[in-house]
């Protein structure tokens, strides 16, 4: 009996030391899984990081001699490639004004429907309204700019005069384009806000547009601010649909009903034949949209922060 007992109770001590054998070889593993994972993402995050810094860098050197001839010659409003002027502060005001007016149109409809979306739509038609919604992220630019000049134009053509080719008209496509991005990002943030704080809302005797107004807006507002920066980001940055429908030309407007040109449109409509100051002008003025972007996403940036930190 005492020799069974020494073997069986060395076959349960070996039958111990092969399972934590075992456990010890999957905790490695694991562990360097968990390293080659998180060295993986960094290496992609750095190159990430590294492939931005290189676009900067070569669009800052191409553009040097521009700012070194024109200095802040570069800011006026004449652009006259034939003459030498190459003002373009018609297209910094072209697109600023675009993207204003986009915002300014999109931003209510959008928040209008992810509320809606997220608090008020039945789970009917919350299943057809948000993969539509989602669609229209989906479509390609130069069809929201046939759209708009075949069917938009003429009509403000009609009512404001000209050939309706104008801001009014990109400001409504626009709108119309950033109007998904923002919607889905918001009922995204508005459904995150956790179920307590709408219950303590309602036990505090608050009506359902009071809940949304005073505890889920407020609550939400850095997935909305998140929302808004990204809408006017692709806003500033988009470039077929804005060439079909805003007429091009390197005025100030001084109306929503006249023509004007974007940042982005002035380098499509030029590059292919600029050269020499020409095109380090144009390559100056992607330097002037890579610091509004910039501008754009440090204020958004500035906000979020302002909000988490109270």
């Amino acid at each position: 009996m005492p020799i069974m007992s020494t073997a069986r109770s060395e076959r349960t001590a070996s039958l111990a030391r092969e399972i934590l054998a075992r456990l010890i070889d999957r905790a490695m593993s694991r562990r360097l899984a968990d390293r080659l994972s998180e060295l993986s993402f960094s290496v992609l995050g750095l190159f990430s990081l590294l492939l931005l810094l290189f676009i900067a860098a070569f669009i800052f050197k191409k553009a040097f001699p521009a700012f070194a001839e024109l200095k802040l010659g570069l800011f006026g409003e004449e652009w006259y490639p034939s003459r030498g002027e190459y003002g373009i502060l018609t297209m910094v005001a072209g697109s600023i004004a675009v993207t204003a007016l986009a915002l300014l149109i999109a931003l209510p409809l959008s928040l209008g429907c992810a509320i809606y979306l997220s608090e008020l739509a039945t789970p009917l038609v919350y299943r057809f309204a948000r993969p539509a919604v989602e669609l229209l992220v989906g479509i390609p630019s130069v069809v929201y700019g046939l759209v708009g000049m075949v069917l938009l134009c003429p009509l403000i053509a009609k009512f404001g005069g000209g050939s309706g080719s104008s801001v009014l008209a990109a400001g409504v496509v626009l709108a119309v384009m950033i109007l998904p991005t923002i919607a889905t990002i918001s009922e995204d943030s508005l459904r995150a806000v956790p179920r307590s704080y709408r219950e303590a809302a309602f036990a505090l005797g608050a009506t359902h547009w009071q809940m949304i107004r005073s505890v889920l807006l407020p609550a939400s507002r850095p997935g909305i601010v998140a929302a808004v920066v990204l809408g006017t980001g692709r806003a500033i940055g988009e470039t077929m649909a804005m060439l079909m429908v805003i007429g091009n030309s390197p005025i100030l407007p001084k109306s929503l009903f006249e023509p004007a040109r974007t940042l982005t449109g002035n380098v499509a409509l030029e590059i292919n034949y600029a050269t020499g100051l020409h095109a380090s002008v144009l390559f100056a003025t992607g330097v002037v949209l890579f610091l509004l972007v910039m501008l754009i996403n440090g204020i958004g940036y500035v906000l979020y922060r302002k909000r988490v930190g109270r």
